[in-house]
């Protein structure tokens, strides 16, 4: 008897939280849930940390104006990786020297970030004026000053100068660039300095005054020739000679009033 009642004891005992499953699955199953993110949300907070180097930073130096192993020498030592962003060309900087940096000097970052440098160019950038395939004929010939103008400034040239030359339109005539004509297809250098020949349309007025100057010395050479004085004896000789004609003819007529 005794062990059958052990027995219906042993079948019928369950521990709490098997009693609390059975009672309320749903509550259990969110529970168990909530466990399972709570774990995870964790272990991504230490991955996130871990992988992100969390806690730790340094000062970024400033390595502008400094040569280009010297920057990275300066970046290397500080745990700091480095890509070249793009190489220019300025005048007032040496070739192979930093011109900008970017995080800027003094910036708080984390270990193995990377700076973006910005060189100076050991050549400068040679650009094409005129691309269009007719490589014996002058650059930008016959276009107006103010595209050219644009096209100068657009492609990054600072030292253009403007000549005026003789011509019936107001166009470009030829571009010089280090005392060589440029012509389509070309390559110069965008710190040449450049001659823009541009016509000023007063060749047509030119020819106008050209003609009229040359009616007026025919009407010189005719005046010299045919002159007031050769005018002036030819009429007044006409004048004696029908004076007398005039007296001739009334000199018998007083006469005969008289006989």
């Amino acid at each position: 008897m005794q062990d059958k009642v052990k027995e219906n004891d042993t079948d019928h005992s369950y521990s709490w939280g098997s009693r609390f499953i059975d009672r309320h699955p749903v509550l259990a199953n969110i529970g168990i849930i909530l466990i399972i993110s709570v774990i995870g949300i964790y272990a991504a907070y230490l991955a996130i940390a871990i992988f992100t180097k969390h806690g730790n930073s340094v000062q970024v130096p400033g390595v502008e104006n400094l040569s280009y192993t010297e920057a990275i020498s300066k970046l290397h030592n500080q745990g700091l990786n480095v890509d070249i962003r793009d190489s220019l060309y300025r005048d007032d900087f040496k070739p192979g020297y930093v011109i900008e940096q970017f995080p800027k000097a003094n910036s708080i970052v984390k270990p193995g970030r990377k700076i973006f440098l910005y060189i100076n160019a050991v050549h400068p950038k040679e650009v094409v004026l005129d691309d269009d395939n007719h490589p014996n004929e002058l650059a930008l010939k016959g276009v107006s000053k103010r595209q050219a103008l644009a096209k100068f400034e657009e492609l990054g040239f600072k030292n253009v100068k403007i000549v005026t030359v003789l011509g019936a339109t107001d166009r470009v005539v030829k571009v010089i660039a280090n005392g060589r004509p440029v012509r389509k297809t070309q390559k110069i250098p965008v710190n040449s300095n450049i001659v823009l020949e541009v016509s000023d349309g007063r060749l047509d007025a030119l020819q106008d005054s050209l003609t009229n100057l040359e009616y007026l010395d025919s009407y010189k050479e005719n005046h010299e020739t045919y002159g007031n004085e050769d005018y002036d004896n030819s009429y007044s000789g006409a004048y004696e000679s029908s004076a007398e004609s005039v007296k001739e003819e009334s000199e018998p007529e007083t006469n005969n009033q008289f006989f």
